[in-house]
């Protein structure tokens, strides 16, 4: 059996989405068709509004609303000497829940995975070097996920900062190895927040 060319259309974008395959794309068309028009026409009244306003800050390249910069950098009480990278936006929001750190981020949007064609240029990495240069910040907490493309994210970082003379740590253990940050609970990353460790680039 074949859709309408609206319906497939309607399927093939929702497959689009990270984490929807085709059966999935298949099961929200139809809740969507089968839904209210008002539900249908909320939803996509909040995807435009949201695309209209929410941009990245130009400082941190978190989310940002309303503004050049996030409601984080603009924040006086922020620690300045302390910058906590990720790979995210929604890693910001995990550490947050932790209510262990006081300081400001930097996102990545991304992780180092030249296999999938996500080297140095298409990071954030540039900018993190012109902020510690910049900046007064003494302290860099590498808090990339715990798998394969987070832990050479992190040795990535340590190769270009080591040499900037600011102190490198990582989110110490606790986090599960293949997890991502997002999913992590509030105690398990407030442990690993407190017992960061520091990240040598070697001899080499």
């Amino acid at each position: 059996m074949s859709y309408s060319v609206t319906v497939q259309e309607l399927i093939d974008q929702l497959g689009r989405l990270p984490g929807i395959g085709p059966k999935s794309a298949q099961r929200v068309a139809f809740y969507l068709l089968k839904a209210p028009p008002e539900d249908a026409l909320r939803l996509s009244r909040a995807i435009a509004e949201a695309k209209e306003k929410v941009s990245f800050c130009d400082r941190c390249f978190n989310l940002s609303e309303g503004g050049e910069e996030c409601a984080i950098c603009r924040d006086p009480r922020r620690e300045s000497r302390l910058l906590c990278v990720v790979e995210d936006s929604q890693d910001i929001v995990a550490v947050e829940r932790t209510q262990e750190f006081r300081g400001r981020y930097h996102v990545l949007q991304g992780a180092f995975s030249p296999i999938d064609g996500i080297g140095v240029d298409q990071l954030r990495v540039k900018e993190l070097m012109t902020r510690v240069g910049e900046e007064d910040v003494e302290e860099v907490i590498v808090a990339t996920n715990p798998n394969l493309e987070g832990e050479a994210t992190a040795a990535l970082l340590v190769k270009y900062l080591k040499p900037m003379g600011v102190r490198v740590t990582r989110l110490a253990s606790g986090l599960p190895v293949g997890g991502d940050l997002e999913y992590a609970d509030e105690l398990t990353l407030g442990r690993a927040l407190e017992g960061r460790q520091l990240l040598d680039a070697g001899d080499d």
